[in-house]
């Protein structure tokens, strides 16, 4: 049997096109459909099977070996059947409607007209079943679409109105009651509430919102009412890589795909072959169907799409945006990850370590000389010194004089008084002795030295922190057998202190975007399967060249555009669910194919011996069918009850 295939009204991108997402700029066409139980299904097994109680009775029966009950039955049962099997043979296409046809006639021909009906009714219910089992795979996923309100409350010209959320506009401002469903990307302008955001991070708890904080589109407020500012719409937002994410799965084929398809194509000529070298063999007839009818792969054929997409769904919903099968297919098959470090295993932002001062000097005033200095810096340490100070509640004043030497620091005037901030090389240049205790002092991480006339006057140490997730990600890929290896352009003694505290395999520091590329093209000539996590411009070429690119949420466009998997926040953990599921899949569908050669194998062997019957041949056609697909319906993400329950939006009216 071949899987459904789709009508129109239930095509992703129409249903998108109705909603906050807009549609896909281009149609796609779809290897199956929705396929509910509707009445004339119902009405057709319901004939079919009141035909085989009439020949097994022998109501009717005008002729001996013809039954007129028996083939207005088939005919009224099999058409479908039939009809399929005919335009695939006219396309030149080996599926397994045409060997049930074949069965069936045969069956009919020896005047098994009990036996054909039966297993008519068998591969009907079959194709019922396996529909319904895509349909509900497709209304999970479609889900995600349904979710976004279509009417939304907006502020405008001081008046707030109820619109289209297809006519938002970025600057606009949305209100949102407890209980909506936040439609826009932005950030909280006035309110404060708890919201459900588990639909685009994962995080299984509700996340507190105030003036200034970060919503994402398809995030549910939860207690209190929300003003809005939106500033990413439609196809920008979260939410809507999701949906563009899902539409991509749907739209490419994944390598294993094909290889399904081929297989069952494979598998009927098997079968036929069988069946034919059973009949020249044994002579038995009904052997002969026994052996046709018990091969199947219709649960490779439909299960292996089926996996794949709810894959590319629940990575979605737990934060993880799989542009397509084909890296779903790599990610399952990756051994080693390659990390950038600034920014994936660090937060990339230089927080205050420690901070020295000179015998006699005071804390306050040299965090004011610093900051002050550093004021209209735009150094990355020079900001954090400032943000540390005003922390601190020092204030720094604007310098009298500035100058900013590349690569040693500043010389400035602070309330008259000449002073230097910078590293060790700028004040050992105008030769001022440092303290040798405080030389030592952490190697791998930055040190900004303050000197007032040819004194040092204070040090404040600076250095990047590694993401609390970083270590429980790395132990989990190190448990899954992975390679890992730190690769970033920071120096040597910083890159193995954080390789040394995470415990990453391999350490490679000191390089620039062109060898970074070029160590990701080492890598895989050497035959690994290699996955590259970065977020920044300078890793998009590595990002590229990596079997599977991926990108943190914080990363810039082009990494983000260059990356195969996007990370809709910041943790590496989301990166490792993402591999378990990819692995996950591949050993679903390889459980698959393998389970379908051996049911194939053994059914043939019994059925050829004469040990199976056609009808309990086509039950096991059917069981093992169904198995396979149920098998991989286990991927697929739940269907929100909130969105099953009702397709009306969730009301948005003003405070």
């Amino acid at each position: 049997m071949t899987v459904p295939q789709p009508r129109a009204d239930t095509d992703l991108s129409a249903q998108a096109a109705q909603r906050t997402i807009a549609p896909a700029a281009e149609p796609h066409d779809h290897g199956d459909h929705e396929h509910a139980f509707d009445i004339p299904e119902a009405l057709r097994i319901g004939a079919v099977a009141l035909a085989a109680v009439a020949v097994w009775f022998h109501w009717w029966e005008p002729w001996t070996r013809f039954s007129v009950i028996g083939v207005a039955g088939l005919l009224i049962g099999g058409w479908p059947i039939f009809k399929e099997a005919i335009e695939n043979l006219l396309a030149r296409r080996m599926t397994m409607e045409l060997s049930m046809t074949i069965a069936i006639v045969a069956a009919a021909a020896i005047s098994e007209f009990f036996t054909a009906l039966v297993i008519t009714v068998f591969v009907l219910v079959a194709e019922v079943l396996e529909g319904m089992t895509v349909s509900r795979g497709r209304r999970a996923i479609r889900d995600l679409l349904d979710f976004l309100p279509r009417e939304v409350s907006v502020r405008r010209d001081g008046a707030i109105r109820e619109v289209d959320s297809g006519s938002l506009a970025v600057g606009d401002t949305v209100l949102v009651n407890p209980g909506g469903r936040i439609p826009v990307d932005g950030r909280v302008v006035d309110g404060h509430s708890f919201v459900d955001q588990a639909r685009i991070t994962g995080e299984s708890m509700p996340v507190e919102k105030t003036a200034g904080t970060e919503v994402y589109a398809g995030s549910i407020n939860q207690s209190g009412a929300l003003e809005i500012l939106a500033q990413r719409i439609g196809r920008d937002t979260s939410y809507g890589k999701i949906i563009d994410a899902v539409e991509e799965a749907e739209r490419s084929r994944a390598p294993v795909q094909g290889l399904a398809d081929r297989m069952a194509g494979y598998l009927v000529y098997f079968a036929l072959a069988a069946a034919l070298l059973t009949y020249l063999i044994t002579r038995d007839i009904r052997a002969t169907i026994s052996v046709i009818i018990v091969a199947g792969a219709c649960g490779i054929a439909a299960g292996t799409p089926l996996a794949i997409l709810g894959a590319i769904g629940r990575a979605a919903r737990g934060g993880a945006i799989i542009k397509g099968g084909l890296y779903l297919e790599q990610l399952g098959q990756v051994d080693t990850v390659v990390l950038d470090k600034t920014g994936t295993l660090t937060y990339g932002e230089p927080e205050m370590q420690s901070l020295a001062v000179a015998p006699g000097a005071a804390v306050d005033d040299v965090l004011r000389l610093m900051a002050s200095a550093e004021l209209r810096s735009e150094h990355p340490l020079g900001k954090t010194l400032v943000r540390y100070a005003r922390a601190q509640g020092v204030m720094p004043v604007e310098p009298e004089a500035f100058h900013y030497t590349p690569g040693l620091g500043i010389s400035a005037t602070v309330n008259g008084e000449r002073i230097l901030v910078g590293n060790e090389a700028l004040l050992r240049k105008r030769g001022i002795a440092l303290p040798e205790e405080l030389l030592t002092q952490q190697p791998a991480a930055a040190k900004v030295w303050l000197a007032r006339g040819d004194a040092w006057l204070g040090m404040a140490i600076v250095a990047d922190t590694i993401r609390s997730e970083s270590r429980s990600a790395l132990q989990a890929m190190h448990a899954m057998g992975l390679r890992t290896v730190l690769l970033t352009g920071d120096t040597k003694a910083v890159a193995q202190a954080v390789g040394a505290e995470l415990g990453i395999d391999t350490i490679v520091a000191d390089v620039l975007p062109d060898a970074k590329l070029a160590y990701i093209e080492q890598l895989t000539a050497g035959k690994a399967v290699v996955a590259m996590v970065g977020d920044g411009i300078n890793d998009a070429p590595a990002l590229m060249k990596a079997h599977v690119g991926v990108a943190m949420g914080s990363g810039t466009d082009v990494a983000r555009e260059s990356a195969d998997v996007v990370l809709l926040s910041n943790d590496l953990v989301k990166f490792v669910q993402t591999l378990q599921l990819a692995q996950r899949t591949r050993r679903i569908i390889w459980a698959n194919f393998a389970g379908t050669l051996a049911v194939d194998l053994v059914g043939i062997a019994l059925a050829a011996a004469g040990l199976l019957n056609p009808l309990l041949a086509a039950f096991i056609h059917v069981a093992s069918e169904m198995t396979f697909i149920l098998n991989s319906a286990r991927l697929l993400p739940s269907i929100d009850p909130r969105v099953a329950a009702t397709h009306q939006p969730v009301a948005q009216s003003g405070h």
